[in-house]
């Protein structure tokens, strides 16, 4: 499996930014200039088996999106999964701050067949893969500057 990932700190405690993710429908579009709408299929919250839906511009093209919520942990762990993709936003306090890790995992988690399909999916889809670490890059710079610009 490919995973991407990328770690921000953020002056504000991890109940701060579980609040602001709480509200990911209100926040989606403030968070990245490339997110489009963001709203609940199924469910209202950071609960397990909601469904959100969200639409942004990826390496100039537009993707619509159906994320499952499949583990919550409040303040800590939101863990999604999509058809063929898996994510995770952990939140982990570090003095006062909040250590923000946003996780991608493409492909498939198996013996023998899955590092033959990543390694053909890193060909294939390798400037698309750098396009997304760079959006989850900027997702994670912005999340910081929205929460510590409110407890300025």
């Amino acid at each position: 499996m490919i995973e991407l990932r990328d770690t921000v700190f953020i002056e504000a405690p991890p109940e701060e930014v579980w609040a602001w993710l709480a509200d990911l429908p209100g926040h989606y579009r403030e968070w990245h200039p490339a997110h489009v709408r963001c709203w609940y299929e199924h469910g209202n919250g950071l609960q397990a088996g909601a469904i959100l839906g969200v639409e942004e511009e990826l390496h100039g093209r537009p993707h619509r999106l159906k994320l499952q919520t499949t583990e919550v942990v409040p303040n800590r762990l939101l863990r999604y999964s999509s058809r063929g993709l898996r994510g995770t936003f952990l939140l982990e306090e570090a003095n006062g701050r909040t250590r923000f890790t946003a996780t991608l995992g493409f492909g498939a988690a198996v013996p023998m067949i899955g590092p033959l399909a990543d390694w053909a999916l890193g060909r294939i889809f390798g400037t698309r893969l750098a396009a997304i670490q760079a959006h989850m890059h900027e997702e994670g710079q912005n999340l910081k500057r929205l929460l510590e610009r409110r407890a300025a």
